[in-house]
């Protein structure tokens, strides 16, 4: 990816330094180096921006303090209120006017970028979707928007897997265990604590006589699903489609869409096409009746691709996808968002793909992830642990009727209500997956996420609505002079605004989506701190009140934007 100088002041910053090296070193820099060098100085009262004068040092043949006085003397720029060295830094004020004049929010930050796609949310059928499932969908939905708003041409993907043991585990108990009628309604996610029973049934009986015969069925249930044909194979028919629409009732409630799907039934036997024919070739290497290939010498051990009984395995199937991906697709980079228990698994594909000659391979990236606990430790669907999805939704959204909406119910239409609920909910566990670093664990809990008063979705939310109520009252009257904004907690909010695209930027070189949530939240302080102490529809002074109102109109603005591209909707009253 190679950014735009998107953003205007230090833009303009780099090419007042730039002039002065010219005019007074008779040297000039790159305005792409000089603009990486300006930071935001780490107090406030030291300045909105800094430029350090370290690199220039040896081939100016001056120290950074003396370098930075002379910059300080010699910059001269319409837009500054001062430009002061302080030691070895040149610490700049901007008026208020600059700050917020150039404001952008349509993005469009790249110069250059690849065709990319990427893969997210791979829930398995015959399994319930648990609120951990939630945080490789939050984070891959934040990253394909951060993407796409910043202009790389991006496709979203999913890769669920609808073959396997877990299915024979289900099948298995659903046949010989259940005398329950199947319910109308939420068929998937009733399926799922089938698999949990039959899964925690299976361990009772093993070692017992009934192991063996547990075994013949479950091979049965697999080779009639990989024939297709036989009972077990129209009953995973029947059953895979109860999964699927537990998958797209959970994606339509999230607002998130795929632009293709991919299953691993559908790549399961070209994979071990594959496999043989690499192996035919002599890059393989068989052991035991197996297939794999040996990544010792990459310290990464021995992969194996095919069991004895000529079966593949996850690395099998990732194989043929990435070469899929690539072809079908015709993109030129692969993002994998999957959790970190898989970093090995990713190593031994990604490097496998490179001995295959697969030239895509140093494409392929793998975004990982730490898991989500619960506050009395982490989640199984086989010890059935987990806090099920769309249980967790209807509490939820009727918490927040029953907590924060009631006292509207003879005001508000019901249908306002219930789109206000969703979106407080969806924005509870949106920013609640995405505002941890993807290396921290995240630990769930409903109540804290739903705080009205801490960094939460609903706090965001509730401070959008808040400027959005207040509004309404304004008279706003044309264009507003921003140098009428000269006390701290003014500039504060300037400045905030003016980052929104290098928070951007920042977190896509990174991967990061909680860099966003960060930035979204000391927004939402800023903007309290400035309406705590700067009054705005009661302001006296005409002039300032226009400018404070212009202010709360780009606050708001900018927090509808980025919670759109974690996903989250905001609610115009709350």
């Amino acid at each position: 990816m190679k950014f735009k100088l998107h953003n205007p002041v230090k833009k303009h910053l780099s090419e007042c330094i730039n002039s002065v090296f010219s005019d007074s070193f008779s040297k000039e820099f790159k305005i792409t180096d000089i603009y990486q060098m300006i930071s935001i100085p780490p107090k406030l009262e030291n300045g909105d921006y800094a430029f350090g004068c370290f690199k220039m040092s040896k081939e100016l043949k001056k120290s950074p303090a003396e370098i930075a006085q002379i910059l300080s003397a010699k910059i001269h720029s319409e837009n500054l209120i001062s430009a002061t060295a302080m030691g070895p830094y040149l610490n700049f004020k901007i008026k208020a006017n600059f700050l917020l004049k150039e404001l952008n929010l349509q993005g469009k930050l790249i110069e250059e970028s690849e065709k990319t796609i990427i893969e997210f949310s791979q829930p398995n059928t015959h399994k319930e979707m648990h609120v951990g499932h939630m945080r490789n969908l939050c984070l891959g939905d934040a990253i394909i928007k951060l993407h796409r708003y910043a202009g790389i041409e991006t496709l979203s993907t999913t890769f669920p897997g609808d073959v396997g043991t877990h299915v024979a585990k289900c099948l298995w108990y659903f046949t010989h265990h259940t005398d329950q009628k199947v319910p109308s309604e939420r068929k998937g996610a009733w399926l799922g604590t089938l698999y949990t029973k039959g899964n925690n049934l299976l361990k009772e009986q093993k070692g017992t006589p009934q192991e063996e015969e547990n075994r013949k069925v479950l091979t049965q249930i697999l080779k009639e699903i990989e024939s297709g044909s036989g009972k077990y194979y129209d009953l995973w028919k029947e059953t895979r489609e109860w999964s699927i629409k537990l998958m797209e009732d959970v994606y339509a409630w999230a607002n998130v869409t795929f632009d293709s799907w991919y299953w691993e039934s559908t790549v399961d036997s070209d994979s071990v096409k594959l496999v043989n024919k690499f192996y035919e070739d002599g890059l393989f290497v068989k052991d035991d009746g197996a297939i794999g290939i040996d990544l010792s010498d990459d310290k990464l051990g021995f992969c194996l691709l095919l069991k004895s009984d000529g079966t593949g395995l996850y690395a099998t199937k990732d194989l043929e996808l990435a070469r899929r991906k690539f072809e079908d697709q015709k993109v030129e980079k692969s993002i994998y968002v999957v959790d970190n228990r898989q970093a090995l698994h990713f190593k031994q594909v990604f490097k496998t793909l490179e001995k295959m000659g697969f030239e895509n391979a140093k494409d392929c990236i793998h975004l990982q992830y730490e898991m989500v606990e619960l506050t009395d430790g982490a989640m199984s669907s086989r010890k059935g642990n987990i806090v099920p999805l769309q249980s967790l939704i209807d509490q939820m959204q009727d918490t927040i009727k029953e907590n924060y909406l009631k006292k509207y119910q003879n005001e508000w239409e019901q249908s306002e209500i219930d789109d206000c609920s969703h979106k407080i909910a969806a924005g509870a566990i949106k920013f609640g997956m995405n505002r941890i670093d993807p290396n921290k664990k995240i630990v769930f809990d409903m109540q804290e996420w739903l705080k009205l008063d801490g960094e939460s979705g609903p706090y965001i939310q509730y401070v959008f609505a808040r400027i959005n109520s207040m509004l309404n009252k304004a008279q706003a009257q044309g264009d507003a002079n921003f140098n009428k904004l000269e006390n701290e907690y003014e500039r504060n909010v300037a400045l905030h605004l003016l980052h929104f695209n290098d928070v951007i930027e920042n977190a896509l070189k990174n991967y990061k989506s909680n860099l966003l949530c960060n930035y979204l939240y000391d927004v939402s302080k800023s903007f309290n701190q400035f309406y705590a102490n700067c009054p705005v529809l009661k302001c006296e002074d005409e002039a300032l009140k226009q400018a404070r109102i212009k202010l709360c109109q780009e606050v708001a603005k900018t927090l509808e934007k980025g919670l759109e591209l974690l996903g989250i909707g905001c609610p115009k009253r709350m």
